[in-house]
């Protein structure tokens, strides 16, 4: 797992009830701010079709889970403090939030579409605040933060540029790269801000910020979580949010439905995969008839209407669409499709897309990559060079001077 989702949003929001719904931890959760203090960091699943489906095999997982089929791949989550206006000059738990976030690679922020919590995360009556102010706060809160590190020393690096012709990506990987933001992130950035590194010694506050903002765009994404979707003024809000934020993705969620599923799915008196749309029930003989009909009003008014919960709908989004992994299955027989040890499709891998097969063997073990000679490819049994790219679902054998994995 060396890439994480952060979970963001102001106090009170269900930051906390996602990551639990998520990752079915038992984080304090509470309506009131800052309940969160140290981020919660937890482990939840994105969901794919498992290889098994393609080769038609019983497989046996040891790193991940697969039913029916459908392999789910662990994550990493961070739930960070709540966030209130002004976090960038340190208040509420503002500097901390912001050093947690350092680590994540995609934000998805948890808003309340309902209406009922004003900007400090303060309950307030039900539809009388506007969920759009705090997309708008969250971001430029962000922008702010990432500016006020690159301004200490803006004026160093400006003058070493013009001086002695050192480049701009080079001086901000230094300062910036503690916020795992790379070389490439840098320079698409200068690019898509039609600016130029090489005068950026005359570039004005404005045009310096404009960099920044494209800068976050890239480097930390943000997905929008229009959470409490099953209350009063949620869905109408939720529509509200897609039409002033064309450029985002904004999925209704209810975390406390896909909370609810899970624990009943844990007890066994359900059978519901996260993200299905739908669950059977095992045992109504030991629910009441008012929890029956509960379940069944998550059925009809949540997860037909929208297609789940939404919890797995994000998780898969922000890791498939804007991180752009796949998922890769080493195997040690490519005729057998095991391991040394013979279970069968064992581990799977999140690559990001365009992984060559010798890039892959390095996520398994350097030795691996400092050793390649070449991958088999399970499928066609055919050999594949150390440059061929990776597609997903691909099941390889790594093939080094050390052994074979």
């Amino acid at each position: 797992m060396g890439f994480s989702v952060g979970i963001v949003g102001k106090p009170s929001c269900g930051k906390t009830s996602f990551t639990n719904a998520a990752c079915m931890t038992n984080f304090k959760e509470g309506s009131y701010p800052f309940t969160t203090i140290e981020a919660n960091v937890g482990v939840t699943h994105v969901r794919t079709r498992c290889a098994c489906a393609d080769f038609e095999v019983k497989d046996n997982p040891q790193n991940s889970i697969c039913i029916d089929r459908v392999r789910l791949v662990p994550i990493k989550l961070i739930d960070v403090a709540g966030l209130v206006p002004g976090a960038h000059e340190g208040r509420g738990m503002g500097n901390q939030f912001l050093d947690d976030l350092r680590q994540a690679d995609v934000l998805i922020h948890i808003v309340d579409a309902s209406g009922g919590l004003d900007a400090e995360g303060q309950e307030v009556a039900a539809g009388s605040y506007d969920p759009i102010y705090d997309v708008k706060f969250l971001e430029e809160e962000l922008v702010e933060w990432m500016m006020g590190i690159i301004q200490k020393d803006w004026r160093r690096i400006t003058g070493r540029i013009r001086s002695e012709g050192a480049k701009l990506e080079d001086l901000l990987l230094e300062k910036l790269s503690g916020l795992k933001i790379t070389r490439g992130q840098i320079l698409r950035a200068v690019r898509d801000s039609n600016l130029k590194a090489e005068t950026v010694d005359k570039w004005t506050d404005e045009e310096t910020k404009e960099f920044v903002g494209m800068l976050r765009k890239i480097a930390k994404p943000i997905i929008i979580a229009a959470n409490k979707i099953d209350r009063p003024n949620a869905e109408a809000n939720f529509k509200r949010l897609q039409e002033e934020f064309p450029d985002y993705l904004v999925v209704p969620v209810s975390a406390l439905t896909e909370k609810v599923l899970k624990d009943l799915e844990k007890k066994r008196v359900i059978k519901y995969i996260p993200g299905d749309d739908d669950f059977e029930i095992l045992h109504p003989e030991s629910l009441k008839e008012t929890e029956l009909e509960q379940l069944e009003k998550i059925r009809e008014h949540i997860l037909k209407k929208y297609g789940g919960s939404g919890v797995q709908n994000l998780l898969n989004r922000a890791v498939f669409d804007y991180l752009n992994m796949i998922t890769i299955y080493p195997v040690h027989d490519a005729n057998s499709l095991a391991d040394s040890d013979g279970n069968v499709l064992p581990d799977v891998y999140l690559v990001p897309k365009g992984t060559t097969a010798k890039e892959f063997a390095g996520y398994i073990h350097t030795d691996l990559m400092e050793s390649f000679i070449h991958g088999i490819d399970a499928r066609t049994k055919m050999r594949i060079s150390d440059k061929h790219e990776l597609k997903d679902r691909d099941v390889i054998k790594i093939v080094s001077a050390k052994g074979s994995k």
